[in-house]
């Protein structure tokens, strides 16, 4: 703490992001990053951009990226945001779009991303969390109450548990005055993107990400799609921090990423596959695992600790999630590897429950 620090953050609680250990010999299944790498295309358009031009500054709104998006969502450039990484993303979101203290608390799920709180202790918005229910669903009639804006993980992290895009009208409908926004970082593991409804519906937004399905977690790409009036709102909130967020290399990869679609779909079903190989050998070795459409499962046994297993595995060089909060702290979030890492996680496993 610093006397030379402005006042208010002092009193901030910084998210404390997923370990990530420089060390090797490690099987990291703690962090939902994608096992299979991006597209060789993504390597290539990387090399090729990194020339001469990098003594020049990129296109601060990204027109390029923004319809390459466009093109794959059916959308207009106008209806697209970009920025460094959905983290970003999400920042001028709360700050630009949810924060309507008059009008009501932001609601969200009580069991949801770590980090929405951190933004609105960092914007000053006031929030309320709404309870899952006891299966881990989200329940749309507890959202039906007085609120500055609504924001929700589809599907939701950690539970991986999906919401349906009649349960999402739903809150639209009974929301009007509201923005709502669809956080969709693993929606192509198994989900259907509420991207389709945007030109039925002016304050819905949704936020993606290139980390996950497409291979880009070291780039740091992300973006928002949503009516030009939410957008224009978005990009003055961008332009009055930073704007240029987004170099000639990411611009590059991310372009090159969404072109490639047969590698985008060959790594998405790999990690289908194995999800569901792994819930399969898990519920045998009698856990109960969450139904997901996510590339992690969270999971518990029904008879031993969820840190004392964390820790049996780390002892074992393989790294998993523990969350030590209410409801969920006998449960581990478990990444989906490639088939040699879930093979050795899960050999482990039997190890242990057998020793």
């Amino acid at each position: 703490m610093s006397s030379y620090w402005s006042d208010f953050v002092k009193d901030l609680e910084p998210y404390s992001p997923g370990e990530q250990p420089q060390i090797s010999n490690i099987t990291k299944l703690n962090t939902n990053e994608n096992p299979y790498g991006p597209s060789p295309a993504v390597i290539k358009a990387i090399t090729e951009a990194a020339d001469d031009r990098l003594r020049l500054y990129p296109p601060p709104e990204s027109e390029s990226l923004k319809q390459t998006i466009a093109d794959n969502f059916n959308i207009t450039a106008s209806q697209v945001f970009v920025g460094n990484g959905s983290d970003e993303v999400l920042a001028h979101v709360f700050n630009g779009l949810l924060n309507h203290g008059q009008k009501g608390p932001l609601l969200f799920p009580d069991i949801s991303y770590s980090f929405y709180p951190v933004f609105c202790q960092l914007y000053a918005i006031d929030y309320k969390k709404i309870p899952l229910e006891k299966d881990f669903s989200i329940n749309v009639e507890k959202y039906q109450q007085p609120n500055g804006g609504i924001i929700f993980p589809n599907p939701n992290a950690p539970t991986g548990m999906l919401m349906g895009l009649e349960f999402i009208e739903q809150l639209l409908e009974k929301n009007t005055d509201s923005v709502v926004v669809v956080d969709e970082a693993y929606i192509d593991f198994g989900g259907q993107t509420a991207a389709s409804l945007i030109n039925q519906y002016e304050n819905l937004l949704v936020v993606q990400t290139m980390s996950k399905s497409r291979s880009l977690a070291g780039m740091r790409v992300g973006y928002a799609l949503g009516s030009q009036s939410l957008i224009e709102g978005l990009n003055r909130i961008k332009n009055s921090f930073n704007s240029y967020p987004l170099g000639h290399l990411q611009v590059a990869a991310a372009i090159a990423a969404f072109d490639d679609k047969a590698h985008f779909e060959s790594s998405r079903q790999k990690v289908i596959t194995e999800r569901e190989r792994v819930t399969s050998q898990l519920e045998a070795m009698n856990f109960e695992v969450l139904p997901s459409t996510a590339n992690f499962v969270l999971a518990r046994h029904n008879q031993k600790s969820a840190v004392d297993l964390a820790v049996m595995l780390r002892d074992q060089g393989i790294i998993v999630r523990h969350f030590s909060k209410p409801r969920i702290d006998q449960y581990l979030r478990v990444t989906i590897g490639a088939e040699d890492q879930n093979n050795l996680l899960i050999d482990n496993l039997q190890k242990i429950l057998q020793a």
